[in-house]
């Protein structure tokens, strides 16, 4: 993935391209997902990606030959169209929020916008690491990072199970974002 070459002040964004606490473009969470392919129209492809991520499955949503986001679901589950979509995830760049961060936006950037970044990871969530700002946009998404090789955030020696840092390589990106909603308070469909 490369860095993003579009500001990242722009305040007005298409919808359909719009990451939100409800959604990515126009799949939202609560929605089922035959309501989005009916949304979409005949235009777009559903691909099944297992694995994806340890314990989650994904449905490539594509359009124009391109990966526009990912339905994630539980590993080794099917996801049918009367199913409700609880977590979505887009490495797109052209997918941003209001405030226009987004996959490919530097950290740097992002910590304008949001204030104070926060890195961190969890080896027993297989040490995916996330940023979390200072105001962050909604409590429902996440931001993973992305470097050349290595963590995206400078932390101090020894690490232990959980580690957090405020410092950070100049370098380091937004890999991803993620939208998602526990099921038993998903917006119902």
């Amino acid at each position: 993935m490369t860095p993003s070459t579009s500001s990242p002040e722009r305040s007005s964004l298409p919808t359909a391209e719009t990451i939100s606490s409800e959604g990515i473009g126009p799949a939202r969470l609560g929605m089922t997902l035959g309501k989005l392919k009916q949304a979409l129209g005949a235009g777009s492809t559903f691909k099944v990606e297992s694995p994806f991520i340890v314990d989650f499955d994904a449905l490539a949503v594509i359009q124009s030959g391109e990966v526009q986001y990912y339905i994630l679901y539980p590993a080794g589950t099917t996801l049918g169209d009367s199913d409700v979509i609880t977590a979505l995830l887009t490495d797109n760049s052209r997918y941003r929020t209001t405030q226009g961060v987004g996959p490919g936006t530097s950290i740097q950037q992002a910590e304008a916008i949001y204030g104070e970044a926060t890195l961190s990871y969890n080896t027993s969530n297989e040490s995916r690491e996330y940023v979390k700002f200072a105001a962050q946009p909604a409590q429902d998404i996440f931001f993973r990072t992305a470097v050349e090789e290595g963590f995206a955030g400078i932390y101090p020696s020894p690490t232990e199970e959980y580690n957090t840092t405020q410092e950070f390589q100049n370098t380091a990106l937004i890999r991803s974002v993620e939208v998602n909603c526990p099921p038993e308070s998903c917006p119902k469909p």
